[in-house]
C-alpha cells in the first residue's frame, strides 16, 4: 500500500515526488526542469536550497489535486 502524502516531510527530494505521482525520476527531473524555465507556470514545483531541489509537500498536495499553486518559487527563495 502507498505512505499517504501526509505522512512525507514538508519538503521531498524530486525522487521521492516522482514516486509519489509514479512517474520516473527523469520525467520528475524533467517537471522540475520545467518549472523553472517557465517561472512557475507549468511543472513540478521545486525549491532550489544550494544545489538541491526540494518539492514542497503542499504543492505536491495541489497538483495531484488539480488546484493552481499557491505560490510560485524562482531561484533561492519563495516569491
Amino acid at each position: 500500500m502507498r505512505q499517504a502524502l501526509s505522512e512525507y516531510p514538508d519538503l521531498l527530494t524530486v525522487e521521492e515526488a516522482a514516486a509519489y505521482l509514479r512517474i520516473s525520476r527523469a520525467l520528475g527531473y524533467q517537471l522540475a526542469r520545467q518549472y523553472r524555465i517557465t517561472d512557475g507556470a507549468a511543472g513540478l514545483p521545486v525549491v532550489q536550497l544550494g544545489r538541491c531541489l526540494r518539492v514542497p509537500r503542499d504543492e505536491l498536495e495541489r497538483l495531484v489535486r488539480g488546484l493552481p499553486p499557491k505560490s510560485s518559487y524562482v531561484g533561492n527563495s519563495p516569491t
